[in-house]
């Protein structure tokens, strides 16, 4: 299961963090999470994905250097930091998983299990 939080009013420039709750999974069972979002009458977009060491993370080009994608040392909550938001960032967030070993390979946006998403807006 995948529990996301986090989302809210924020205005522009400002930051948010959000987490994601992750359950149900072996202790050894390989994964990468991830985020995606979307915006009203927009398709869905990758944001970040982590590996389940935390080693291995992936930022589409879009994203690079506004978002950080990190996880707790028990691997059960996977955050995301947004800094410098944008009105343009206002969105759904999904946490998204896919059981495979590292990130980059699939398309955040296919991963196979969501969460419910929580709702981040950007606005003055």
């Amino acid at each position: 299961q995948l529990q996301a939080s986090g989302g809210g009013l924020v205005q522009p420039g400002g930051s948010l963090r959000l987490s994601c709750a992750v359950s149900g999974l072996g202790s050894e069972e390989h994964h990468v999470v991830g985020w995606v979002r979307q915006a009203p009458r927009k398709g869905r977009e990758g944001v970040a994905c982590i590996s389940r060491s935390g080693l291995n993370t992936f930022y589409p080009d879009s994203m690079k250097g506004r978002v950080t994608i990190s996880r707790d040392n028990a691997g059960n909550t996977i955050y995301l930091q947004m800094n410098s938001l944008k009105p343009e960032d206002t969105a759904t967030y999904y946490c998204v998983l896919d059981k495979t070993t590292i990130c980059g390979g699939k398309a955040i946006r296919f991963f196979d299990s969501w969460g419910q998403g929580t709702l981040v807006t950007v606005s003055s």
